[in-house]
């Protein structure tokens, strides 16, 4: 019996293996193909590899720009995202408060309803009032907003840090402030990875909210954003070659980011099974 569980289980995994990998490698294959073999679908190969599809995709999406305006979104939301992610927790967990449960209760129901578009015109008009709403730091002060899942990633880590070392800390003269520094900000570095992770590949992605902030200015454009700009070329003639090509490059950071984090995240999984 258990060598037949363990058959079907493997069998399960490599099946959503394939079926999780297997768009990726139509796109990787596609990007290398001119675009009447890929409207034919003929062969999974291409026949000539076109090395030149990621040449013309970067100068035709002005990726060097959108590319850099990506990153400025992602790292910006990801940085900001920890900050205020990791202090709602530490509060939280640390200290009481007149509404603490409604706060939790708030963040809760967060996650589990997705507004969507409806929320997008108040974040519009509270970024005109802001006067951020033709820059790229209103795209990441409504992204640093949706954190309530590293709230609770982080929380969880923080109810795994023992209150005496805020004790001891508070008898050698340390404040609030400079215990959550120096002390709990080091015991979270699991935990923050992982959230980074989340946070960097949610700002990565992310189109509709810097589509809408940038339509005004084409120049302040995100690598999502822009990637709509390779669909058709001259005479409005289909370039989805292209587009596979751009699609393929922009998936490159999230890779390397995940490289980085795979620690943390490997931590993180380690230590809820050990829990």
């Amino acid at each position: 019996m258990k060598v037949a569980w363990n058959t079907v289980l493997w069998a399960f995994l490599l099946i959503v293996a394939f079926l999780t990998l297997f768009p990726i490698m139509i796109t990787l294959l596609g990007s290398f193909k001119t675009n009447a073999e890929l409207t034919a679908g003929a062969t999974l190969l291409p026949e000539i590899w076109h090395f030149s599809n990621y040449i013309e995709a970067w100068k035709q999406a002005n990726f060097s720009t959108y590319t850099l305006n990506s990153v400025f979104v992602a790292f910006a939301s990801t940085i900001g995202t920890l900050i205020v992610s990791s202090m709602a927790a530490y509060v939280v967990n640390r200290m009481d408060f007149i509404g603490k449960k409604l706060y939790v209760s708030i963040q809760a129901f967060t996650m589990f309803v997705a507004i969507g578009a409806v929320v997008l015109r108040p974040q519009f008009d509270l970024m005109i009032k802001l006067h951020l709403h033709n820059t790229l730091w209103g795209v990441v002060l409504i992204l640093i907003s949706t954190h309530a899942s590293a709230f609770f990633i982080l929380l969880s880590f923080m109810n795994g840090i023992p209150k005496e070392l805020d004790e001891a800390a508070r008898i050698d003269g340390c404040s609030p402030g400079r215990t959550f520094w120096r002390i709990i900000i080091p015991l979270l570095t699991p935990g923050l990875g992982v959230c980074a992770l989340f946070a960097f590949r949610g700002a990565w992605n992310e189109y509709l909210i810097p589509f809408v902030f940038t339509l005004s200015k084409p120049e302040l454009q995100t690598l999502t954003v822009g990637l709509a700009n390779l669909k058709y070329g001259i005479a409005a003639a289909s370039q989805t070659h292209f587009m596979m090509a751009g699609a393929c490059l922009s998936i490159l950071p999230i890779l390397i980011a995940y490289i980085f984090a795979n620690k943390s995240f490997m931590q993180m999984t380690a230590g809820s099974l050990k829990g």
